[in-house]
This record gives structure tokens, C-alpha cells and sequence, in this order.
């Protein structure tokens, strides 16, 4: 189990860590989420033992994890951290980068479990290419293969995913988590990209100036959405009066996104649209609301300047 107890850390005077806290069970997958400076990447890089604590603690099950001042060669043996610049060596081949740290007391399993791991992130191909030669996506496919070879204890992930193409990525993403649930390899992974958080990552930590905002369960961290900004990580977020979306109780604000909102015949919540958006299965459509935007989700375009009425789905009459 990693423990994280009240950790701090700046580089000068600004702090860029502030206080946090959390823990991750063996076979876990922790979502790291926040906007860009935020503090995710450095996070990582503490977890893993690249910088020296200003305070709190760190506990890779029964050992400290210690930085720099401590240990000549920062990092720690039961981790592997893929940064996103890489770290690739560019004048060997693909198969020598994944192979790089394997023993070669057995060379007939060490090849095996390079074509292993080039088939996992469909580099096969390549393997005698040099890693000069590659895109950044393949490089990246390349290095999340190498930071499996050894099958670490605990995996730390920085945008794993950010430079591949988007037909690629999907299943790519289904068959990386799904080595690791098997392997019941720790994961944390820092990312922008809410498909890397909702279907793999077991909870979901949400990180703002360096702070945590909320921490748990991804399905509650997502349906609660206790504010815009944990919110506006997921998707385009409308922020409406209970009262216009004719909820009972206290009023309150409500954030919903898009697909919670549907059209109907007369309600409170009277729109005009600015735009549509083809998005295949059906269109995103800009409105307004008291010189508010509105966004939400229909199977038909709809005008510009037309007046529609909104209700949220499953409300209750």
C-alpha cells in the first residue's frame, strides 16, 4: 500500500504542494486530475523519490520513500515513473529500449517477453527500428512498454496516453489498465483526459494550486461534482438554480453536464440557441440563459435564434 501523509514541497517560495494527503490499496488504479500546473506531475515525481520533502511522509508499504539528499540514485526500486518526455535511449531499437533493464541470464525469455510487451502496445513491427526514427506516438507506446518489462510494484503514469492517435488510444488504454488488473500492478496515473479516469482508475484525486479538492470513489467523484471546477475537469459544465430546474428543498447550484438535459414542451428553463454541433450520434447545442451559456445534448440540429424549453432528465414533476 502507498501512504501519503501531509506532504509539501516547493521549488523556491511558492509552494506547489500543499498538505496532501491519500492512499492506494495493492491493484489500485489512483486518478490524478487537475488543470495544467496544478502540481500532478510533481506529485508523481515526489511519490517516486525525485525531490526531497519540505514535509509530511511517504510509505511504500513498511519503507519511506526518500529523495535525493537521501539516495545517490534518486527513485525507488519497487516503482517504475514513465515522465512524459520519455526517456528513451534514440540510437538503439525499439526492442533494445524495452529490453534495456530485463536480465540477460535468459535470452530466450528475455526476447519473449519483449514481443510480449511489443504486442501489448502494437509496436511489433518496430522493433528493430531505431527509436530516432519514430513518431512521438510510438515513442510513447515504446516507453509505456518498457516500464512494464520488470512489472513494478507500483506504476506512476504522467499523460500516458497524450501523444497517440486517437483510433489507436481506445484500445490501447482497454489493453494497458487491463495488463495491470491482472498483474495487480499499483497504478497512478496523472492526466487531462477524463477517458483515462472514468472506465480504469478505481478513485480519482482532484488537484487544484496544489491542494486537494475532493478524493474517492471515480463514480462518486464524478456524479457529486461538489464544484465547477471538479466538474469542468469531466465535461462542459452548466451551472443552474434548483429552483429554475424545479428540484425541491433548499435551493441550491446545480452542475450538469450536457447529456443531462433534454428538450421539452414548457419549462422555466427557456433557452435561445446560438449554435449546433455535429458530434455523430447526435449534436451539441450552444444556448443562452439569462446571458448565461447553456449546453446540452440533442438527437436533431436546431436552428440559430430558436427558443427552446429545458428540463433536466429524470427530473420529477
Amino acid at each position: 500500500m502507498l501512504s501519503v501523509k501531509n506532504i509539501s514541497f516547493s521549488y523556491t517560495d511558492k509552494r506547489i504542494i500543499g498538505n496532501v494527503s491519500f492512499s492506494i490499496e495493492k491493484g489500485k488504479c489512483l486518478a490524478v486530475i487537475g488543470e495544467s500546473g496544478c502540481g500532478k506531475s510533481t506529485l508523481l515525481q515526489l511519490v517516486y523519490g525525485l525531490h526531497d520533502l519540505n514535509q509530511g511522509s511517504l510509505f511504500w508499504n513498511e519503507t519511506e520513500v526518500l529523495g535525493p539528499k537521501f539516495n545517490l540514485i534518486p527513485g525507488m526500486e519497487q516503482m517504475k515513473y514513465l515522465a512524459q518526455d520519455f526517456d528513451l535511449m534514440p540510437y538503439i531499437t525499439v526492442a533494445e529500449n524495452v529490453g534495456k533493464y530485463l536480465s540477460n541470464s535468459n535470452l530466450k525469455l528475455k526476447k519473449s517477453r519483449i514481443t510480449e510487451l511489443l504486442s501489448l502496445v502494437e509496436m511489433e513491427e518496430f522493433a528493430d527500428t531505431k527509436a530516432q526514427f519514430l513518431s512521438g506516438g510510438q515513442m510513447q507506446r515504446v516507453a509505456i512498454a518498457r516500464v512494464l518489462a520488470l512489472e513494478p510494484e507500483l506504476l506512476l503514469l504522467d499523460e500516458p496516453f497524450s501523444h497517440i492517435d486517437t483510433f489507436r488510444k481506445n484500445g490501447l488504454r482497454r489493453r494497458v489498465f487491463s495488463y495491470l488488473k491482472e498483474k495487480e500492478i499499483t497504478c497512478i496515473v496523472a492526466t487531462h483526459d477524463s477517458k483515462d479516469i472514468l472506465s480504469f482508475s478505481d478513485e480519482t484525486l482532484v488537484l487544484r494550486d496544489g491542494k486537494v479538492v475532493t478524493n474517492g470513489c471515480t463514480k462518486s467523484v464524478y456524479e457529486e461534482r461538489i464544484d465547477f471546477y471538479t466538474a469542468s475537469l469531466f465535461d462542459d459544465v452548466n451551472v443552474i438554480s434548483s429552483s429554475i430546474l424545479g428540484l425541491k428543498g433548499e435551493e441550491r447550484t446545480v452542475y450538469l453536464f450536457p447529456y443531462q438535459l433534454k428538450v421539452v414542451s414548457h419549462s422555466e428553463l427557456k433557452v435561445t440557441v446560438v449554435q449546433s454541433y455535429f458530434k455523430g450520434n447526435g449534436f451539441l447545442i450552444e444556448s443562452i440563459f439569462l446571458n448565461q451559456k447553456v449546453f446540452f445534448e440533442n438527437e436533431f440540429q436546431i436552428d440559430a435564434n430558436s427558443e427552446v424549453y429545458l428540463e433536466m432528465k429524470n427530473c420529477p414533476h
